[in-house]
């Protein structure tokens, strides 16, 4: 994500915080480096001109020259004017959603065709049963475009949401309305509507979606746009902004763009906060957007915050207690054992997904890995646990010559490879066995003093 910018940043980050001194002389040329950064990342010329302004004008204050460490304090400065430029400065309320509305909730999605609406509005249904516990509605106002009706029944019932059904010979005001009428005969806390899209902005399209706002009068329009659009985005979410009151946006597929100018420009052409990123194609794949945290992976400082999410919505907490309660009472950790903390791993995002929040110093180290080669690695490992026999996967002992040539040719690998991952489980045994009768505690007391406020 955002990968040639964050490269570029995080390199004038670590020059910044190792000038001792700072002139105006090396302020101007550390200035002229982000800017080089920030317009190569295809961000709108006015707002990197703005931003620039406002970091020149705190680096040549009081608070930067006077601090006792000039280089960080500027990075300081730099990172509060990243956050304000993707909205921090519009308090943290604003990147909520709102559902300030006799239910259900309206929320309206807008944008132009192939930016990701109908899968975004799949996404929200699922964020919001999930996180929010909110009893969802979806419909489709999109008449125009073929199956775009079944492809958002298909991906709500994947999340678990209701569709209220529509067909193409409906008229997407109509559908708004009988939508919401449904929505509120049966006590439905939220209806998300799916409007159509069109492969560019023109006054046929702007017009309709005005008359379904009116319709619905929506507590949330959200403006969902491609990160990839570069320069196009600013256009796009100028003409939307002009028909439509939105209150956000939602950047989609953040994941698949080394540049993401859109991210840092189209907040400042529309004003409105950004409330979501699409981060992969996945149904679970959106994530709720903050500034400051944003502002933090740009400059390669990392995003720990969001690793921390990632463990708590991927960890199955009971089976990692009865784990800690397996391993303390003295039973052995077994192969059944290791599948299940490589299926965890999977459900965190991956080795990508994981490595793509860390600061950059750890992705640099990361970064000589084959991370594709890395996850494929896993799904091997996982092919070869499955053609063991139920009393290997418990006894992994019993694995000898015979053996291992056997599960070789049930997985569709090499005898190497079976080797391989009997070595890396024995490393995770072993682990496992440091943390049995008080090894836990002695770990989670080094961790305390390692980590700053937690005494």
């Amino acid at each position: 994500m955002l990968d040639n910018l964050t490269q570029r940043l995080a390199k004038v980050v670590k020059t910044m915080r190792g000038e001792a001194r700072l002139t105006e002389s090396n302020t101007a040329e550390m200035l002229r480096e982000v800017r080089l950064a920030l317009l190569e990342a295809d961000v709108a010329l006015p707002a990197v001109r703005e931003f620039i302004g406002k970091v020149k004008d705190k680096a040549l204050g009081e608070e930067v020259i006077g601090s006792l460490s000039p280089g960080q304090a500027l990075v300081g400065v730099v990172q509060r004017e990243l956050a304000a430029l993707m909205g921090a400065d519009l308090g943290p309320e604003a990147s909520q959603l709102s559902f300030a509305q006799q239910p259900p909730a309206i929320f309206l999605m807008a944008g132009l065709q192939g930016a990701g609406k109908t899968t975004t509005t799949g996404k929200l249904a699922k964020y919001l049963k999930e996180e929010k516990k909110k009893k969802v509605l979806t419909v489709s106002a999109d008449v125009y475009r073929p199956a775009a009706i079944a492809q958002l029944e298909a991906v709500t019932r994947q999340v678990g949401a209701d569709f209220f059904p529509t067909t193409a010979s409906d008229k997407p005001v109509d559908i708004a309305r009988n939508a919401l009428d449904w929505a509120r005969k049966h006590y439905y806390d939220v209806l998300i509507i799916d409007t159509a899209g069109r492969l560019g902005i023109d006054e046929a399209m702007m017009k309709e979606i005005a008359e379904v706002h009116a319709a619905v009068n929506p507590v949330e329009t959200l403006f969902v746009v491609d990160a990839m659009l570069g320069q196009d985005a600013i256009n796009t979410a100028k003409a939307f902004n002009d028909t439509l009151p939105l209150t956000g946006v939602v950047l989609t597929k953040l994941d698949g763009d080394s540049r993401g100018g859109a991210a840092l420009s189209v907040r400042h052409v529309t004003g409105k906060p950004i409330k979501f990123a699409g981060v992969s194609e996945k149904l679970d794949g959106l994530e709720a957007f903050d500034p400051a945290r944003m502002a933090n992976r740009i400059l390669g400082m990392g995003d720990i915050l969001a690793l921390v999410e990632e463990a708590r919505k991927g960890v199955d907490m009971k089976a990692a207690s009865d784990l800690a309660n397996k391993i303390k009472s003295g039973a052995k950790f077994d192969m059944n054992d290791f599948k299940a903390q490589l299926a965890q791993m999977k459900k965190m995002g991956g080795m990508a997904g994981l490595i793509d929040k860390l600061p950059a110093q750890f992705q640099q180290a990361a970064g000589n890995a084959n991370m594709d080669q890395a996850e494929k690695q896993v799904r091997r490992m996982v092919g070869i646990i499955d053609s063991m026999t139920p009393a290997e996967r418990a006894k992994p002992e019993l694995i000898k010559a015979n053996r291992k040539r056997r599960i070789a040719a049930g997985a569709g690998v090499q005898v190497q490879d079976v080797n391989r991952m009997l070595t890396q489980y024995e490393q995770m045994n072993t682990m496992m066995k440091k943390l049995k009768g008080g090894g836990l505690m002695k770990m989670m007391r080094g961790m305390k003093g390692m980590m700053p406020g937690i005494r």
